[in-house]
């Protein structure tokens, strides 16, 4: 049973930083992806950043240059580092992993970790 484990949410004014992250437990298969997405009141789900075990990255257009998605392999762990944050920042961020298993891709998420950024 695969778990993910965030931390790192919380309160900060705008233009500060938050470093989030994300462990995961359980059978992953090497090959996979990992990463965060966000949902704000009232909005979907959108990606934030994902990043594959081989290094690439993927971002949302309103986080590219502010946000940096990192992980450690070793550990199955991913980071996101936020800078320069922004009011419409403010959502619940969750982990997420797409691991192969048995030849098919199964989705992971995290139970979500609180980020309010005040204005």
């Amino acid at each position: 049973q695969v778990q993910l484990v965030e931390s790192g949410g919380g309160l900060v004014q705008a233009g500060g930083s938050l470093r989030l992250s994300c462990a995961a437990t359980g059978s992953i298969s090497t090959i996979n992806a990992m990463g965060w997405y966000r949902q704000a009141p009232g909005k979907q789900r959108e990606l934030v950043a994902t990043m594959s075990s081989g290094g690439s990255t993927n971002y949302a257009d309103s986080v590219k240059g502010r946000f940096t998605v990192s992980r450690d392999n070793a550990k199955d762990t991913v980071y996101v580092q936020m800078n320069s944050l922004k009011p419409e920042d403010t959502a619940v961020y969750f982990c997420y992993l797409k691991t192969l298993a048995n030849f098919r891709w199964l989705d992971y998420w995290g139970q979500g970790t609180q980020v309010t950024v005040s204005s």
